[in-house]
Order: structure tokens, then sequence, then C-alpha cells
């Protein structure tokens, strides 16, 4: 299968870390959104990205449903699940996708006012899941399942945040923290982005018209560019 791109859409890699948490082999086509090209356009209803184009030559569209697909195509990561939890699932991971736009507006704030406005919706979000988590690995044990895969996103990019430029999106919600440094072990962020993702990202993200962009250029590194990011606390 072949799976549409654009470097550093969160929705992208919710679908690629679920491939990869699977172990399906899968290509890559990364795209231009300011250059679609005609093909994509003709086969994406929505002309936006991810698409997933099956082996058997099928376009499917929409993160959500090229989720559902891979979780019924492929063995699931928690098998034997009723119906009820499956429904769980369903619906922790969409608090997590719910707020991938609320993020990407967050981490492109010019100022700190405008960075405190936009983070009010992924602080409840933050508060929400901290309350929710208890002391497994991951979410629903020491497995990985959807809803680590769905938060992956979230996580991934407050670990580059933070170690960039310092700013904590995560505060002091020690059980989140404790997830997302589980999540970043595992190696999965990384397996689901480009090798030049953490670049890609902080040009757009960290530039100096961003606050975290000026925050970033104002802090010692720590990491090196090319160091993996394992651990954000």
């Amino acid at each position: 299968m072949k799976i549409v791109s654009f470097k550093i859409c969160p929705f992208v890699q919710r679908v690629t870390a679920l491939l990869e948490a699977k172990g399906v082999e899968y290509d890559l086509e990364f795209i231009s959104l300011s250059d679609k090209p005609q093909w994509f356009l003709d086969i994406s209803p929505n002309a936006q990205v991810p698409l997933l184009i099956t082996d058997e030559g099928e376009a499917l569209f929409e993160s959500d449903a090229i989720v559902e697909y891979i979780e019924e195509v492929y063995p699931p990561l928690h098998p034997n699940l009723t119906p009820v939890e499956k429904a769980r699932e369903r619906a922790w991971s969409y608090l997590a996708t719910k707020h991938y736009l609320p993020q990407c507006g967050a981490q492109r704030s010019a100022d700190q006012d405008i960075l405190t406005e936009r983070s009010q919706k992924l602080d409840k979000a933050f508060d929400t899941i901290e309350a929710q988590l208890g002391d497994t690995k991951f979410f629903a044990g020491d497995d990985i399942g959807m809803v680590d895969v769905a938060w992956l996103v979230l996580l991934h990019r407050a670990c580059i945040i933070e170690q960039k430029s310092g700013y904590d999106f995560l505060g002091d919600r020690s059980k989140l923290k404790a997830w997302q440094n589980n999540i970043m072990r595992s190696g999965l962020p990384a397996k689901s982005v480009a090798p030049e993702f953490v670049v890609d990202f902080s040009d757009f993200y960290l530039s100096d018209q961003t606050y975290l962009g000026r925050g970033a250029a104002a802090k010692s590194k720590a990491f090196s560019d090319s160091q993996p990011l394992e651990m954000c606390c």
C-alpha cells in the first residue's frame, strides 16, 4: 500500500504510527500542499492528506476511515476487545485527534499572549487524559494500543518543542509525562516520520516568526539536531 503524505502533517503520522505498530509494510510519497499534483486531486475527494492507496489500487481518504480500515484488515493491537472497549478506544482516540489542529495553532503563536490563549483547549484535553491514566506503561496496559497511537502525535510534538525551546505544554502532569516518555522510548514516534522530520517541523514551528522559535533560538541546545529524541523530562 501507499500513503500519500505531507511531511509534518499530524494526521498522516497517526496513520503511519499505526502501520509501524502493526509491522505493516507501506510506501510513502510526499507531495507539496501548495502545489498538489493532478493525479492526487483526481483520487482524493477532499484534496487532503493522508491518502491511502490499497494494494488493489483503491484510494481511501480521511484519517479516521483509514485508521479503521487498517485496524480491520490487519491483526488488532489489542485483540478480543468487547464492542464497549472498542468504542472506548475510539472515543479516547478522537479526543486526541480533534486537538491536532489546536496544537498546530498554538505552536505557531506569534507571542506569549496568543500562545496562552490557543493552549487553553490543549490544557483541558491534557487535564482530562491525566485524570484517566493509571500506573500502566501505556494507556490500557503494557502494550501500545490505538489510544497510544492517537496521542503519540501530540506528545511527540510536545517533546520536540520542550527540548528545542524549553516550553513545556504538559506542565506538571506527572502521569502524562510518564506516558509520553514511555511512548518516546518505544521508538515508534521516530519510525512514523521522515528522517528529516525534526528539522522540517522546527523550520516551520520554531522559526523566528513564532514565540516558541524565538525561545528556541535563545536556549542553549541540550540535544543536537542529529541526536534522537528519547525522553522529555
